[in-house]
């Protein structure tokens, strides 16, 4: 018996090449002005198969799986680079622009709201409007981590090593380590069916070297571009949505107030529910992205 795997409802796949050397699978479905949706870790561009359709009614909506992750292209990361949030927002740059679009708004969950945010300070004359989910700013979130709190952000702090022991522990047990992270982070266990989460696991097994390339270069050139920035008082111009479990209180931070020092033009939204938000409340995150995009 044939198994279709999973896809977005109503959305066609493409491989669309960025660079010479990096095609990204990415789903579009829609009509209007543009909104590209990144999604988070251990996910896919999946993760949007509840928000997109509905955005998808009355805008052109694209869904790429970043560099590194589900189908798209997954280089070598020989200098530390190749999954800077900067290189990765560059290629958001690239896709809209093969796509016919100068300016899009942006919404980007966990990894994907870390690109989000470098390309809207790197590109500011390209993103009109930016919402981020369940995140902090790379620069802030180092800064929170700390005590027996931060034992919730093991991984951050596994994957920042040099290359090798991470890719070895992780790759001995994938689907143990990707699994974890699924269920503890879901309040509502139905949100990721089976098929999902098999899918999910799927796509991470086939990316470790690459998704570890993305952490370390969190916990080395994307602080080093955040800090310039903090230092050169380069902001988020654009208006700023950020929607967030409420984890400060655990970690003893004002989350709000973190982000009002990077977006001057912000709504934060405490939300209800796990941090798979957009598989868990959709309809709020629908409604926040709604209403980002008529300011």
């Amino acid at each position: 018996m044939s198994h279709t795997p999973p896809s977005i409802p109503g959305f066609a796949e493409h491989r669309i090449p960025v660079t010479p050397d990096i095609t990204l699978n990415t789903a579009i479905g829609g009509t209007g002005t543009p909104v590209i949706l990144l999604h988070g870790f251990p996910q896919t561009h999946l993760m949007w198969r509840h928000v997109a359709p509905e955005l998808a009614k009355d805008h052109t909506v694209i869904c790429p799986d970043l560099r590194g992750y589900g189908a798209s292209d997954k280089p070598a990361d020989p200098d530390g680079t190749a999954y800077s949030k900067r290189t990765m927002a560059a290629d958001v740059i690239a896709l809209a622009k093969a796509l016919g679009h100068d300016r899009f708004a942006l919404v980007g969950h966990d990894r994907g709201a870390l690109v989000a945010i470098r390309a809207g300070l790197d590109h500011p004359d390209k993103v009109t409007h930016l919402a981020s989910l369940d995140v902090l700013p790379t620069l802030d979130m180092w800064e929170v981590m700390r005590g027996t709190s931060a034992a919730v952000g093991f991984h951050l702090y596994l994957m920042a090593q040099p290359p090798g022991l991470p890719e070895q522990l992780i790759g001995a047990s994938p689907d143990a380590f990707f699994g974890h992270f699924l269920d503890v982070w879901t309040r509502d266990p139905a949100a990721l069916p089976p098929e999902i989460h098999a899918a999910y696991l799927a796509a991470s097994r086939a990316a470790v070297p690459s998704i570890v390339a993305d952490y370390r270069a969190s916990a080395g050139i994307d602080v080093t571009h955040d800090r310039a920035d903090r230092e050169a008082d380069r902001r988020l111009r654009m208006p700023v949505t950020v929607l967030q479990q409420d984890w400060g209180t655990a970690l003893g931070f004002d989350a709000a107030a973190l982000w009002s020092a990077w977006a001057p033009d912000l709504r934060h939204t405490t939300v209800s529910c796990g941090h798979f938000m957009a598989e868990e409340a959709p309809d709020e995150v629908v409604k926040a992205v709604r209403d980002l995009l008529t300011r």
